[in-house]
């Protein structure tokens, strides 16, 4: 898979603000020029009192969303765990994983934020730009933005609104559930990210290749990957 060596990870928090701010001009917030065929999901996961963290990435077919590649890795984590910042500390074993991938991904959705965050380059923004894919950030909780409840019915949703800009949605992706924050990364547009989360709905509330990768990264730091085959 190709990567932009964008910007050093082994940085301070200012340093990573002015990283941020410098990145954000290159994000395209743009209609997807295709339907993706293939759709990857990631997530992180920390080992309990110590400093290495996980990176889980699954790879699956779209619109069917069957598993066609798993890959991990793991590192110790050289970034504190800061709000706003978090790219900066899972980006670097993210791409580890990345590495591994033997499939052309077309889409890459994360658990985390794209737009809505407080310089507007949260951690969906950054991979996409870095892998050069579209990517969505799925967010399980709020960050910045002001936003009116949904209705309570799977596929009813709200403005997500930062400084005067629609930067997302809040979607009830379960019915009577608690909504999650969808938001472009980058070569996505916003209706594009509530198309494609939908689409990538089942009977959870989290999208499911993020759930996918959720439970790989977990079995693997529990080491029980056995159970996924």
């Amino acid at each position: 898979m190709k990567m932009e060596a964008l910007n050093s990870w082994n940085v301070n928090p200012g340093k990573a603000k002015e990283i941020q701010e410098r990145l954000r001009s290159k994000i395209k917030i743009i209609p997807l020029n295709k339907n993706p065929e293939l759709i990857c999901g990631c997530d992180v996961s920390f080992e309990k009192n110590g400093n290495k963290i996980y990176a889980g990435v699954v790879v699956l077919d779209f619109p069917a969303l069957n598993t066609v590649e798993r890959q991990y890795a793991e590192a110790d984590a050289s970034f504190p765990y800061i709000p706003g910042y978090l790219s900066f500390r899972e980006i670097p074993v993210l791409l580890q994983a990345f590495r591994k991938i033997s499939h052309n991904v077309d889409l890459i959705v994360c658990d985390g934020q794209g737009l809505a965050h407080p310089r507007n380059f949260g951690l969906a923004c950054h991979l996409g730009l870095v892998l050069g894919l579209p990517s969505v950030g799925c967010a399980k909780s709020h960050l910045v933005g002001d936003f009116s409840d949904p209705g309570f019915k799977k596929g009813d949703f709200s403005s997500l609104i930062f400084q005067e800009k629609k930067i997302g949605i809040v979607l009830r992706s379960r019915d009577y559930k608690k909504p999650v924050f969808i938001s472009p990364g980058h070569m996505i547009n916003i209706d594009d990210s509530y198309r494609i989360i939908m689409s990538c709905l089942g009977k959870y509330r989290i999208p499911e290749p993020t759930r996918q990768a959720h439970i790989l990264v977990n079995a693997f730091r529990k080491e029980n990957l056995g159970r996924l085959k």
